[in-house]
């Protein structure tokens, strides 16, 4: 099964959620055949305003260069940190924001929302 859009009912779970402060989003792709990279590249290039607007960081974008365990083969991570899930959600419901080039350039992908531990070992 591949996933490339959250659904309605996931954005709803996410909007009527308890989870406060900051968020990072680990995102795991895989990109379309020939040229899904470079699309991905534009996307982010037009996501990036956005992402700034409402206060979002690019933390970490790396390859995935081999999967230990587990079975899905992955192209490109990234780790986006937000200050709220409001701010996401805010910025995914801009009608302006490019979610249409980012579809164009995946075949798969997860986006999970992570929040920081509060004891001590994060």
């Amino acid at each position: 099964m591949t996933f490339i859009d959250p659904s309605g009912a996931q954005i709803r779970a996410l909007a009527e959620s308890d989870i406060d402060g900051p968020i990072v989003m680990l995102n795991l792709l895989r990109f379309a055949p020939d040229d899904g990279a470079e699309r991905y590249a534009r996307y982010m290039e037009a996501a990036t305003p956005h992402l700034e607007r409402v206060g979002g960081k690019l933390w970490f974008l790396g390859n995935a260069v081999a999967t230990v365990i587990g079975t899905e083969e992955w192209d490109e991570v990234l780790l986006v940190e937000y200050p709220s899930r409001e701010a996401f959600l805010e910025m995914i419901a801009d009608p302006d924001y490019p979610s249409d080039l980012r579809a164009a350039a995946l075949v798969d992908s997860r986006l999970i929302c992570c929040k920081a531990r509060n004891d001590g070992l994060a």
